[in-house]
């Protein structure tokens, strides 16, 4: 009988390909969704996957409701804890953001102890370790942590802190650290499965799609899908992963490289990208008044450093090339006609 691996937020960009790689290696699936109207979602992009979705099942969770977790969990052998709320823009209400994943992460591992899961795999970002205070020239590692009452972080990035930070209490109180698993990752990109593109996608979307009227000096640490795919499955039985958090990102590209690198590999779909690029300093100036350059303006000319040496060693290979997955998702983005 295939272990079964439930696997919150599954009609999700990461999730989706997180559930298409466990099915291709005989896992059984058990994947929740916000409501019932999203099952369909699933299988289609199981199907985009190729894969048999004989060993696929749903059930509906509420990130902010007990209702439905006893029996979600029961009978897994590992929980892997993707669904969060995500969005650029600040919210007017931090909350919105903020409560939902923090009670979320705390039903979902809560939950999983309770049962007796072996593993929970936690995805967090990369944001609770890149807006750490550090000095020019450094290398962040697991040990950097984003302080959530900096006044300049955004609610997205204090939801995510203090939901990783909530989980991690959580499982110390109950004296079994060992049994929690995060992962970090960066910017995701990658083959779509779906129309629904992910948020770090929609940045090559709008790019492509000319939505920008110049290319912004942003540079963001990009990883490529299947890799934070990989970085999960591999941490529900890796020791390595026990206890610790696994940065899965590269050291940032800007996005006037990733347009140079769609007009070299992708020329008939690049036609609509604006041709002039932003300076650092414009780009600076425009996030004063433009909300979601001014939620990341952190990003803006800088170039930041990752360990990603405990991801390689986590995965077995070296993280994969993005300017392919630049090139994969510039092609999964024209081939569902959502530029």
């Amino acid at each position: 009988m295939a272990d079964m691996v439930l696997v919150t937020g599954v009609s999700g960009y990461i999730g989706g390909h997180i559930a298409a790689e466990l099915l291709r290696r005989g896992y059984a699936v058990r994947g929740s969704v916000r409501s019932q109207s999203r099952v369909g979602e699933v299988h289609a992009a199981m199907a985009a996957a190729g894969v048999d979705t004989a060993q696929l099942e749903t059930c509906t969770l509420d990130l902010l409701s007990d209702r439905g977790w006893a029996e979600a969990v029961d009978g897994c052998r590992y929980v892997l804890h993707v669904a969060s709320p995500f969005v650029l823009a600040k919210p007017k209400d931090p909350d919105e953001l903020i409560r939902p994943a923090v009670e979320g992460a705390t039903r979902a591992v809560g939950a999983a102890l309770n049962a007796g899961v072996e593993r929970v795999v936690m995805t967090s970002a990369l944001a609770t370790v890149q807006f750490a205070r550090a000095p020019k020239g450094h290398v962040y590692t697991d040990a950097d942590w984003t302080d959530p009452d900096d006044p300049r972080l955004n609610a997205y990035i204090v939801s995510k802190v203090r939901a990783e930070r909530a989980a991690r209490e959580l499982v110390e109180r109950r004296g079994t650290p060992d049994r929690l698993a995060v992962i970090n990752p960066g910017a995701v990109i990658g083959p779509l499965l779906t129309t629904d593109p992910g948020t770090s996608v929609t940045a090559i979307q709008q790019l492509m799609s000319g939505a920008l009227p110049m290319i912004p000096d942003l540079r963001l640490p990009w990883v490529d899908v299947r890799d934070v795919a990989d970085a999960h499955i591999a941490a529900t039985t890796s020791t390595r992963a026990a206890a610790r958090r696994t940065i899965v990102a590269n050291d940032p590209m800007s996005l006037i490289e990733v347009a140079r690198v769609i007009r070299e590999r992708l020329p008939e779909a690049s036609r609509k990208m604006p041709a002039r690029a932003m300076p650092t300093w414009f780009t600076r100036l425009a996030s004063v008044f433009e909300p979601q350059l001014r939620d990341n303006r952190w990003l803006i000319g800088q170039n930041q450093r990752f360990d990603r040496t405990t991801a390689e060693a986590l995965v077995g290979h070296p993280l994969r090339s993005i300017p392919d997955a630049i090139e994969q998702t510039g092609r999964s983005l024209a081939e569902h006609r959502i530029l």
